[in-house]
């Protein structure tokens, strides 16, 4: 066994933040330390690259210790092509976010950085947990940092944004609770032996009722954290009131629990049910593509127009993931990093402008391109990478999401297209408003260009927008064994859907033979 390479990279922002609360609360002191312990895991997700194995679909560095024996929980760690990605984009946005604070936090800047380090290890820690009581304990820690870092933070209605934001996520992930410890006790029903063990969990034979049941709470609370529509409220405002880190790490990262969620728990431990919801699914994310890009056509604040977007734009992961094909699964998750780099950096673009003129109403602005021209080349790259130009990032992720659905069902992909069409107008549009046209507002004159810092803050993330746009074969080929191994799981397990009650709730029995990989 080797070096606890997962360990070290789920816990090293946390003991950093032990640090840090022993550091005099000296800002600029606080600020450098805080970017060292983040730019540590990052390097750790790339030693992880390094070691990834592309040929393999399994999980592997796995990590596994007995936790509570006498409960059947472990702690259980491992990494595959579907999460490896992932946790190296997590990594990034934390140490961009923290490079970031350094101009827009001046208060209580010690606390803002512990809580941007816990809430890494808490994210980091979500997507490498195969324990479903560790995964459980992860998700659960990045909804408190998350929470004061909105409530403390935010805007003038961060109180009421924090509350309602822990409120929807808390009601689903109490129900995916319950669903956890019912699938535990079906696997002692089967073996003797209750196990939290998801590898064990994949491999047991559930009725289709219960599937559809247990399916339906995992399922609920993914679609809150996604957020899928009608379920998107909480969004909006959090986005809103969250100050700009906070916002990043939301729509870069916290959202994609969700959808990584659907495709590590929901599809593979419920074939059945999976398969019965999947036409359901891709119709709502219809719904949810062209709703969020309406919506956002007409709003008159930046964040809040990027904020739609979001539900818009993971309409496409969720429309790929419920195609369950290779190709609309590779290009789900695929388009999960780039939505994360590409929102992450409009919502670093309206941070840097609200710094400067303390107002985010695209009515304020117009003219800027000859005043501050560095930050409009790198918002209009930002921009045309979340509008899907070809070239750019966002065209593969939704190409290989429409494709797949077109394999699926040519019925849900044929409108989706129009979400496409609508995220060009809504983006272009905001664009044309903000930077071009006559300079309406004096106090725009005045305005100052990017900062080194700044220039080094966007410089990675649009670095990566090229790079996957003209060259995503080294991200596609890493992740597609692990994708299509879960399909053929998918495939290989799910029985004829029926009518729901075709077969009893307590027909529960234990796989007689390993499945074919260790999902």
């Amino acid at each position: 066994m080797g070096p606890p390479l997962l360990t070290a990279l789920v816990f090293t922002p946390t003991l950093g933040a032990v640090f840090l609360g022993f550091l005099p609360n000296e800002a600029r002191v606080v600020q450098r330390a805080a970017l060292v312990f983040s730019l540590v895991p990052l390097l750790l997700s790339l030693a992880v690259l390094a070691l990834f194995d592309p040929a393999r679909g399994d999980f592997q560095m796995m990590e596994r210790h007995a936790w509570l024996p006498e409960f059947g929980v472990q702690y259980l760690l491992g990494v595959d092509g579907v999460s490896l990605f992932l946790v190296l984009l997590t990594t990034l946005l934390t140490v961009l976010v923290v490079l970031a604070a350094f101009g827009d936090v001046h208060k209580h800047v010690r606390e803002y950085m512990i809580l941007m380090l816990v809430l890494e290890t808490g994210m980091i820690g979500t997507l490498l947990a195969l324990d479903l009581i560790l995964f459980y304990v992860f998700w659960e820690v990045m909804l408190v940092p998350m929470y004061l870092l909105i409530g403390v933070w935010g805007g003038p209605r961060r109180i009421y944004a924090a509350i309602k934001f822990a409120l929807y996520t808390m009601f689903g992930s109490l129900l995916m609770l319950v669903a956890i410890l019912y699938l535990a006790v079906l696997h002692g029903r089967a073996t003797g032996a209750i196990s939290f063990d998801l590898l064990q969990l994949y491999g047991l034979s559930i009725a289709p009722s219960t599937q559809l049941w247990l399916f339906a709470a995992f399922a609920l609370a993914f679609a809150i954290k996604v957020p899928m529509f009608p379920l998107h409220t909480w969004l909006p405002d959090a986005h809103v009131e969250a100050p700009t880190g906070g916002s990043v790490i939301l729509a870069g990262v916290l959202l994609k629990m969700g959808t990584y969620g659907f495709l590590r728990f929901a599809w593979p431990l419920f074939p059945t049910a999976a398969t019965i919801a999947a036409p359901y699914i891709m119709a709502i994310a219809v719904v949810g593509i062209i709703y969020g890009a309406l919506v956002a056509l007409v709003q008159p604040d930046l964040k809040k127009l990027v904020a739609y977007s979001s539900v818009s734009h993971l309409g496409f992961v969720m429309l790929g993931l419920a195609a369950m094909n290779v190709e609309g699964v590779s290009g789900a998750v695929f388009q999960m990093l780039n939505h994360g780099l590409s929102t992450g950096a409009l919502f670093l673009a309206v941070g840097a402008i609200y710094e400067r003129r303390h107002t985010r109403q695209i009515s304020d602005f117009g003219g800027l391109w000859k005043i501050v021209p560095v930050y409009s080349v790198f918002f209009l790259i930002a921009m045309l990478s979340s509008a899907g130009l070809p070239g750019l990032n966002g065209f593969v992720g939704e190409f290989l999401c429409l494709l797949g659905a077109f394999g699926r069902d040519p019925r849900f992909a044929a409108p989706a297209v129009l979400g496409v069409i609508l995220g060009a107008l809504y983006l272009t549009w905001m664009y044309q408003r903000v930077i071009f046209g006559p300079v309406t507002h004096e106090e725009n004159r005045t305005l100052s260009d990017l900062s080194p810092r700044e220039i080094a803050v966007f410089a990675p993330i649009l670095a990566l927008v090229f790079f996957m746009g003209i060259y995503p074969k080294p991200l596609l080929s890493r992740m597609e064994p692990s994708v299509a191994a879960i399909v053929a799981h998918v495939e290989k397990h799910r029985k004829s859907p029926g009518p729901p009650s075709d077969e009893p709730v307590t027909e529960v029995k234990a796989s007689t033979r390993r499945p074919e990989r260790p999902l």
